[in-house]
């Protein structure tokens, strides 16, 4: 379906419900990048929500790469789901529950996205740094500044190298009856580093 190799699937091609979260184009397109992924890497997408960065990533992992996409939320389980099938993709395994009980039982990953936590942040943090390969990047959005704080307290503590800051403030054209307005989005702060 998507025959690009550049991230940057158009939102409106995705499923959407109204209560699972979708990682927006522009702002997915700058995680992925951020994560400098590689054909036949490991990647987990924590908090996959919708199932968007799952299906971005398994199209960089290429067919021999691997994806563990984890929610909390079975609505998110199965709309992810349904964007792998819609888009062909057969490298992910969606895993049902709560990312502190399942990280543990995944193999070590290249890349790990940290998305939607649940308040959990700081733990699932912790242990992604334990299954992070040396040299493998973490690449986190954060929305509030309390969770960008602390998420910066912890990186700093870890030993991260190439701790990179962007925020990211997107507005988007809508058509009106006298011609096209933007509309601004809600900050994203993604941090991305890497394990040394």
């Amino acid at each position: 379906m998507w025959k690009n190799k550049t991230p940057g699937i158009p939102d409106e091609q995705f499923e959407r419900t109204e209560d699972v979260p979708i990682t927006k184009e522009e702002i997915r397109t700058i995680q992925i990048s951020k994560a400098r992924l590689s054909p036949g890497q490991t990647v987990y997408d924590i908090g996959c929500g919708s199932g968007s960065i799952s299906v971005e990533a398994a199209l960089q992992v290429e067919s021999n790469g691997n994806v563990y996409a984890i929610d909390l939320d079975s609505n998110a389980v199965e709309l992810t789901k349904r964007n792998l099938k819609k888009f062909g993709i057969a490298n992910v395994q969606v895993i049902s529950g709560n990312a502190l009980e399942k990280i543990t039982d995944l193999p070590e990953a290249n890349a790990i996205f940290i998305g939607g936590t649940g308040g959990d942040t700081q733990k699932i943090i912790e242990l992604c740094e334990n299954k992070l390969q040396s040299g493998g990047r973490i690449v986190i959005g954060v929305i509030l500044i309390e969770t960008l704080y602390s998420v910066l307290s912890l990186i700093e503590k870890l030993n991260f190298t190439s701790v990179d800051i962007t925020q990211i403030t997107i507005s988007k054209s809508r058509k009106t009856s006298t011609g096209t307005m933007m509309l601004a989005r809600n900050p994203v702060t993604i941090i991305s580093a890497t394990k040394s």
